[in-house]
């Protein structure tokens, strides 16, 4: 490690927090950005330090085999060199090839070239003598920002410049260290060598001393402090030796007893540098980075002004997507991202002057990823790269792009597969095998169009309001089961099943309800009825009791008679499911009194009921999915608009789709299960799935599970649907309010063993 000269801690004078703000505030003064690209010099500088940090470990690792002493600071290197190893490895994760050259490079000084942001970095810890804690990295950043606003990327760099700030602080730490373990191994040596040179020839001991002069070692502290603990033990046989070395030393101007001060000092302070980087970098795997960046950006605070008042109510994940689009399109425009910030508030607020502040356009994400885009790419200017144009276009004529690309791949499977046999098109058996294969080629190129979709065009994620802390009034919500009442047994589970979704959810504002009818019969009653209705509203009337203390009523029981059906000439309950449904809408709006002959629950809350979430039997309502659910169709651009002309919802959505998950009990049941289930087992709270329909056209397919608005969906369904003609109604229901899928939310369905077992009334 000698040749390692670059041995000078990030130290400088340590600074109180309010001299650290004084000197951010000089620092933001004295950094020049320089406009041109630059070479990426983070990652050869981490590759080297990862080197040398391994090579000086090494050095101590060689002392430790032996058993001999070791110093504190050295045992510092080995207790925590996992650590370290660790967070190189993240070092490498987190900072991708080209990563540093997307921010602003500083045009001089002993950082030239590298981020401005790396030497703020290196000023924090250089000035805390590697010590970095939530108050002063909070403070010290702050105080830059007000001469020098920080770009969006640089303020998310903080964590891992600091990360490289201190792997380059405990690289010089650990150099030394090395450096120093290497002089005492050679002042042991040379000492070893005297002594067994004075055991077996004194006469050689001058000829010793004559070679360790010519050598010219080096007299370091080290080296003197293990030379000296070994020679003073044998008395008058090495005084000689240790004469001439106390008298090249006064040479030097110094003695034996300064240096082993000046060790002393330099170990501690050693330890204290090496201790305080550790510390640090344990700081900063624990610290809440989200929270921090958007506390001290300024683009944030300025999206706050929303006009609507709904910036600050969204989830992490919105706003962050709203200040990546502000980061795209300052790259794309002749302003910075303040401007860019400000130009949207300022069409906002126009907006909200005109139309109020509950149209949408108020809203200032209107104009960061709706139809409002557009106007404020015009605004500041935009360029639009050549990818964007292509995105935009491809847009309007996705309908078109996505069939043409399948049936030409289609075509040309077909003509290639026609072309290598022998008989061709020229009779009727060549026209079935064209046909044939065209088919078989048309679903291997859907299934190949879909796959290159999901990997090339990114899953199109819904806004959505953070309702983590609990539903508002104003969106208060009842989950809904239709269900049949077959057995004892059967209505046992319902009212488990009821009571697991129910503690998963918990929240003032939300209700939970048993959509039930009887099964099909030959008569309007049958002698099990009585029995089965009665335990069922006994139960929700236990649960009810048993939750008390949370609210009066959390369960309901919406129980509809048989009716005779002309058609189907059998007692059954209207429309079964989709009558069911569209009953309870209208109860809920004060309609259809005698839809349901028996009600369980406090009936004065259904009119303020503003969404249902409505679930098969067998589908499972994870932990908060209901808040995320609502809190994505209570958004201000997701909330349905209704057009009298068109018949239909024309902006937002009045039904939300959520993603479908297998069960893992349910995958694993048979062959078929686990043939049809895909992955099961991953955290589905991790992942954003991609979806074609709601990637390439906004919409997703409704599949009977979701929620939705009822005012908008009664709008867009009531008296649309012929009776008695509907075998499945999710698809056409789907057709009018056009749902969207919600990649992000999640109900966890079972899979049945076989095709069509398991079904709902």
């Amino acid at each position: 490690m000698r040749e390692d000269r670059n041995t000078t801690l990030l130290r400088s004078e340590l600074f109180s927090i309010e001299q650290l703000k004084r000197h951010a505030v000089i620092l933001a003064g004295q950094h020049r950005i320089d406009p041109g690209p630059g070479p990426d010099r983070l990652l050869p500088r981490l590759a080297d330090n990862a080197r040398v940090l391994m090579a000086a470990y090494d050095v101590v690792t060689a002392v430790v085999t032996p058993g001999q002493r070791i110093l504190p600071t050295e045992a510092w290197l080995l207790d925590n060199f996992y650590l370290v190893e660790q967070q190189i490895s993240l070092a490498r994760r987190h900072l991708p090839r080209g990563y540093s050259r997307q921010l602003p490079r500083l045009a001089d000084g002993h950082s030239a070239g590298f981020p401005r942001i790396y030497d703020v970095a290196l000023e924090l810890i250089s000035h805390m003598d590697g010590r970095v804690d939530r108050d002063n990295v909070t403070q010290f950043v702050a105080a830059y920002q007000t001469v020098t606003p920080l770009k969006l990327g640089e303020l998310w760099a903080v964590p891992i410049m600091l990360q490289l700030a201190l792997l380059e602080n405990l690289r010089r730490v650990g150099v030394r260290i090395a450096q120093r373990r290497e002089e005492r191994d050679a002042g042991k040596l040379w000492a070893d060598r005297m002594l067994a040179a004075a055991e077996t020839d004194p006469k050689q001991l001058t000829h010793l001393l004559a070679e360790f002069a010519h050598a010219d070692v080096p007299l370091t502290a080290p080296f003197v402090e293990e030379f000296y603990d070994r020679l003073q033990a044998q008395g008058a046989v090495m005084a000689f030796v240790q004469t001439w070395v106390e008298q090249k030393l006064l040479e030097q101007g110094v003695t034996a007893t300064k240096l082993s001060e000046a060790a002393g000092r330099t170990d501690a302070e050693n330890q204290i540098s090496i201790a305080n980087s550790i510390g640090s970098l344990r700081f900063i795997g624990a610290m809440d980075w989200k929270s921090y960046v958007e506390s001290l950006s300024a683009v944030e605070s300025i999206l706050r002004e929303d006009p609507a008042g709904t910036h600050a109510s969204q989830d992490f994940a919105t706003r962050d997507r709203y200040r990546h689009v502000i980061e795209d399109l300052a790259r794309g425009g002749h302003c910075d991202e303040l401007t860019v910030a400000r130009e949207a508030i300022v069409l906002a607020q126009a907006a909200a002057a005109e139309r109020g502040q509950g149209d949408r356009s108020a809203h200032v994400g209107f104009y960061l990823i709706d139809r409002g885009r557009s106007q404020l790419k015009r605004a500041i200017d935009c360029r639009r790269w050549l990818r964007t144009r292509v995105h935009q276009a491809s847009q309007r004529i996705c309908l078109p792009v996505y069939l043409g690309t399948i049936l030409a791949f289609t075509f040309l499977l077909t003509v290639g597969v026609l072309a290598l046999s022998d008989g061709g098109t020229r009779d009727w058996p060549g026209w079935i095998l064209a046909v044939t294969v065209f088919i078989g080629a048309s679903a291997l190129t859907v299934a190949l169009v879909n796959l290159l979709v999901t990997q090339f065009v990114p899953p199109r994620i819904l806004p959505r309001l953070d309702f983590s802390q609990g539903i508002p009034v104003a969106h208060r919500t009842m989950v809904v089961v239709p269900t049949l009442l077959g057995s004892q047994q059967d209505i046992n589970d319902l009212l488990e099943a009821l009571e697991i979704r129910y503690l998963g959810n918990r929240d003032a504002n939300l209700f939970f309800a048993l959509l039930t009818d009887f099964p099909d019969a030959a008569e309007q009653t049958l002698p099990d009825d009585g029995p089965l209705l009665a335990r069922a509203c006994a139960g929700i009337a236990a649960l009810n009791e048993t939750y008390r203390d949370d609210r009066p009523c959390v369960f309901y029981l919406f129980h509809r008679p048989r009716e005779w059906n002309a058609s189907e000439r059998v007692w059954m309950g209207y429309e079964r499911k989709r009558g069911k449904l569209e009953q309870f809408n209208a109860r809920l709006r004060g309609g259809a009194h005698t839809a349901f002959s028996d009600i369980v629950g406090d009936q004065t809350v259904l009119d303020s009921i503003r969404y249902v979430i409505t679930l098969d039997t067998d589908t499972q309502l994870p932990r908060d999915a209901a808040h995320a659910l609502v809190g994505n169709l209570a958004h201000p651009l997701n909330r349905p608009v209704y057009s009298e002309a068109r018949g239909r919802t024309v902006e937002g959505y009045a039904i939300l789709q959520p993603r479908a998950s297998i069960s893992l009990t349910s995958a694993g049941r048979s062959r078929f299960t686990r043939l049809f289930s895909g992955n099961t087992g991953l955290d589905p709270y991790t992942r954003e799935v991609s979806d074609v329909y709601q990637d390439v056209f906004g919409e997703g397919s409704f599949i009977g599970k979701g929620i939705y608005d009822v005012d908008a969906f009664r709008q867009a369904v009531d008296g649309r649907f012929p009776e008695n003609l509907i075998l499945s109604h999710d698809l056409l229901e789907k057709c009018q309010p056009s749902p969207p899928l919600d990649s992000r939310g999640l109900a966890v369905g079972r899979l049945a063993d076989a095709a069509g077992a398991g079904t709902t009334g």
